[in-house]
């Protein structure tokens, strides 16, 4: 039985789609009224299907449950995964206005760099000047959008890890799968009430997974998505002699991803000055890849190497590799 077939019992209306190998992400809103999936890299709705919102109800209760997780009144918000990768997101009134909302995004097959070549993705210059990046243990930075296809890049680029480097990797919800022979995994948790839990448990942040990575001898440290205060932690991981970080980050560009960071850094409350900042950002990120959706294509638009930090331009020198 696969993780995706777990869930399917309680979504007996939709499971044609979620077992639809051309459909990557189905999306039920405004308590079942509307349905939307992503195929070949593009939304569209899924016309005269509904959802009984007694029943949306029901099968995300059976899936939080499923999933070892609670969802209801008191914690309306579901972030799950399955076992192969698979998220399954949902949000209960009032916090969802028009009613229960699902989302379940499949695993998709993972693909090599050589892969990511021959599908457009990346030219092969782009993939020799990363993969050689990897190997020189330089910090990279990947940028983008939703579903732009930045963990399907980290997962290529950390398939070229050596198998002797110990690799950490830090996740807010575990998806990323790397197939290492010395990798340590580690996933944040939210604060929650088990069930059956009369006290909550205390939240784990990425950043205090940062901290305590430090004391479990990484080579590599991997972060599947910076969001926050823990940026201050990696800068600082990275800045005191741990190479070789692959990370991502949301952003619209490949400049604006070190800006985005800066933001990040500045959440910790550290009072360190702008410019300082910003320096050491320069000094710890060594590539920044961003990629974009191009039509239906994933695409690799940018690849810029940082150089430094103007002061008195207030700006990154940047450098496009490729």
């Amino acid at each position: 039985m696969s993780s995706l077939d777990r869930i399917l019992p309680f979504l007996r209306p939709i499971e044609d789609l979620l077992v639809d190998p051309a459909i990557t992400e189905v999306m039920v809103n405004a308590g079942g009224r509307r349905v939307f999936v992503e195929r070949d890299g593009r939304l569209e709705p899924v016309p005269g299907r509904t959802l009984e919102v007694r029943n949306l109800t029901v099968a995300i209760k059976n899936i939080a449950r499923a999933c070892g997780d609670e969802i209801s009144d008191r914690q309306p918000m579901l972030d799950a995964r399955l076992e192969d990768g698979s998220r399954v997101a949902a949000m209960f009134p009032p916090c969802s206005v028009d009613g229960p909302t699902l989302t379940v995004r499949k695993f998709t097959d993972r693909y090599s760099l050589e892969e990511l070549v021959s599908i457009g993705t990346l030219t092969e210059d782009q993939a020799a000047f990363l993969h050689k990046a990897v190997d020189d243990r330089k910090n990279i930075l990947i940028s983008g959008g939703t579903g732009t296809g930045k963990t399907t890049l980290l997962n290529a680029l950390a398939a070229k890890i050596p198998d002797n480097d110990r690799i950490v990797l830090i996740e807010e919800t575990s998806e990323i799968l790397i197939d290492k022979p010395n990798l340590v995994r580690f996933e944040a948790r939210r604060a929650q009430v088990p069930l059956g839990h009369e006290a909550p448990l205390p939240a784990v942040t990425i950043a205090d997974l940062l901290r305590a990575t430090l004391r479990h001898r990484p080579d590599r440290i991997l972060v599947g998505e910076v969001r926050g205060a823990e940026a201050f932690d990696l800068l600082q991981a990275l800045n005191t002699g741990h190479a070789g970080s692959l990370s991502t980050i949301h952003a619209n560009s490949a400049e604006q991803a070190l800006t985005r960071l800066a933001h990040c850094f500045l959440t910790a409350n550290v009072g360190l000055p702008h410019r300082s900042t910003r320096e050491a950002i320069a000094l710890a990120i060594y590539l920044v890849v961003y990629i974009a959706r191009v039509g239906r294509r994933r695409v690799v638009t940018q690849l810029l190497a940082v150089r430094g930090f103007d002061g008195q331009a207030d700006r990154y020198v940047l450098e496009p590799c490729h």
